[in-house]
This record gives C-alpha cells, structure tokens and sequence, in this order.
C-alpha cells in the first residue's frame, strides 16, 4: 500500500467531499509524521526536498497532491482505448523504463483527483456523442490507479458507473496486487483489468517498488473468479539474444497457473477474449533518456538510438524511439501465435 511521507491539498479540493475526508483521514494520523500542506494549485507543488535531482525524484514519488481536474477533455488513449479516464495521475512504483519518466518528469508526485462526479459526468457526455457506437475509456493512461483506490475510490465507483452504461467499457492496468475492494462490484463484465508482466531478468534489473509479476497473475486470477475480463501486458517487451526463450517462459508460466485456476474455480463466462493480450515493444523519447541517465546513471537500459532503433512521431507530439521494424515482426510471428496456441479463447488485442 502506497503511504505518503507528505500529502498537499488543492485549497479548492476541500469543497468537495472526498477532499475533506482523505484529509480528515491524514490529519488524524498524528503520529506517522505525514507533513500536510495547503497549496493553491495542484501542478504547483512548489519545490520537493532534496539535494540532488535523485533525492527530489524520491520526494515526490512519496509526495501526494488531492486536487481538482479542471479539464474535462477526454484525451484520445490508441490504441487501448477510445478515451482517457483521468482519475490519478503517477505511480509511487519506480520502474526504469517507465513512459511517465517522458510525461512526468522528474518530479512525479501522485495526483489524486477528488471531483470525480464531474469526471464521469464528462465521460457520460463524451459516449453519448458517439452513440450508437460502443465507446471504451483508459482509467490508466498516465497513472497506475489501482494504488491510490484505498484512499479515493475511484475505480469502485468508476466500474459501477460503467456497467449500467450499455454503450461504454471501462479498462485499466496495474501492477499493484491490492484487488480486495474490486472483488464484490457489480460490475456486469463492463470492466477488463490488466496486469503488466515481464521476464525475470527484467522483473529483477528495471522494476522497482512493485509487486512481483506472481502477486500479479494471482491478483488477476482472483478477479477472473469474479468473473471480471482480465489481461495481461506483455510491457515493454526488449530485444536481446534469447528474447524468444525468455518471453516463451513467462507465457508457459503464466498458462500453467491460468489452467490450474480455471479448472479449481471454473471461471464464468466473459465477453471478449479471455484473457486479452497486448504487446509493447521497448521505446523511450529524448527526455525520458535524459532523466533516466541522470537518475540512475548506472542503469543498463538499452537506450542507444543507434542501436537497431527508428524514430517516429507518436499521437501526443513528441518522437520516440522505436526498434526497427524486423524486431516487430519477429514478434510477431514468434508471440502471436505462442499466446493463441497456449490460450484458445485468448485474444492480442494490438502489437505496437
């Protein structure tokens, strides 16, 4: 569970009554040393203690801001989903090869947002105007919002919201474990959860302060109980001798406890592939190289441009760093068909 070292608050984001409950709830924790702070606008946290930049990007990773989403814009989320969800932004994990070292910089404080009526009220307006068509919105586009839910509640009441919307989907991916407060929701199989995996060698170089990948698959089979659609990410997926072994391991690992389950539990019936699958290939922007390196200057991240790498505008407009077009199709033609082989009634919902 994600605990601060200090909480600030939107001075608007007391009106609303979640803002007055988290901080009701922080205040009363007298003797944890939470440093609670008023401040006028929640992306001007003012400077995060620390002398050096490392210090400052640890800070802020246990900093978090209650504030109020002024722009209720839905952005556009391909190829995962039609729109965004904004209900957080952040992830107190530490991951190296993270897309919010572009996004966020580095200071990545979390950022909880308390206006949540107004937020799916926005996204009511927003699939009404694409009706008839189906309309299916990201809740975890620039945030892992799974770690803020024991605090705000927002994928609970997001869910709910979702499933009496004939029209609309709701998904989101994790790597947090916590599922507990999702278990009983009445969700109607309107909500596909996914949880991102990787190789052990990965696991164990580049992510930081997250659960392991087998807390993962477990917290994915307890929502498949539940008869939740469930996914996995297979993210970022990296270019090395032997990649093919590797990421076959991780699916036959994966498939083993994925039989062993359904047939203890005799999982329910759900809409769509069961489970899902996206592939993501390895890529990072000028800026996140630049942070990475000088956070963690001892890293072993592939991140040389010239090194079987192409560069490519993507849809928010900046360039990243791809791996060349060979890399993708020996994905494939390698991974494709090892998933639809393992799982049968799996589906790969894209490879970028």
């Amino acid at each position: 569970m994600f605990i601060p070292e200090r909480v600030f608050f939107e001075r608007e984001a007391l009106i609303y009554p979640l803002g007055e409950e988290i901080y009701r709830r922080f205040a009363a924790k007298t003797g944890e040393k939470i440093e609670l702070k008023i401040i006028e606008k929640h992306n001007r946290a003012g400077r995060f203690p620390g002398d050096t930049p490392r210090e400052r990007f640890f800070a802020a990773k246990r900093t978090l801001v209650v504030g109020v989403r002024r722009s209720l814009k839905m952005a556009g989320c391909r190829p995962s989903a039609d729109y965004q969800l904004p209900l957080s932004t952040g992830c107190p994990g530490s991951c190296r090869y993270c897309y919010l070292h572009t996004t966020l910089g580095k200071t990545p404080s979390l950022r909880l947002y308390v206006n949540l009526d107004e937020i799916l009220q926005a996204a009511r307006e927003h699939l009404e105007r694409r009706l008839p068509q189906e309309t299916t919105f990201e809740g975890s586009a620039t945030s892992d919002p799974l770690a803020l839910e024991y605090l705000s509640g927002a994928l609970a009441r997001s869910i709910t919201f979702f499933a009496a919307e004939e029209k609309a989907y709701f998904r989101f991916a994790t790597k947090q474990t916590d599922v507990t407060p999702l278990l009983n929701l009445p969700h109607g199989g309107r909500t596909r959860i996914r949880f991102s995996l990787n190789i052990p060698a990965v696991e164990r170089n580049y992510e930081r302060g997250v659960p392991p990948v087998r807390e993962r698959i477990e917290a994915a089979l307890l929502l498949r109980q539940k008869g939740y659609p469930v996914g996995f990410l297979l993210a970022p997926i990296f270019s090395f001798p032997g990649w093919e072994k590797e990421y076959g391991n991780l699916l036959g690992v994966l498939h083993q406890r994925w039989q062993k389950a359904a047939a203890a539990l005799s999982f329910p019936p759900v809409e769509g592939p069961d489970p899902s699958f996206e592939l993501i290939t390895h890529r990072f922007t000028v800026r996140a190289k630049k942070n990475i390196m000088e956070l963690f200057p001892e890293t072993t991240l592939p991140l040389d441009e010239e090194d079987g790498r192409r560069f490519k505008f993507g849809q928010f407009g900046y360039g990243k760093y791809l791996y060349e077009k060979s890399f993708f199709k020996r994905v494939e033609e390698v991974l494709i068909p090892h998933i639809l082989q393992l799982f049968v009634d799996g589906g790969v919902d894209y490879l970028v």
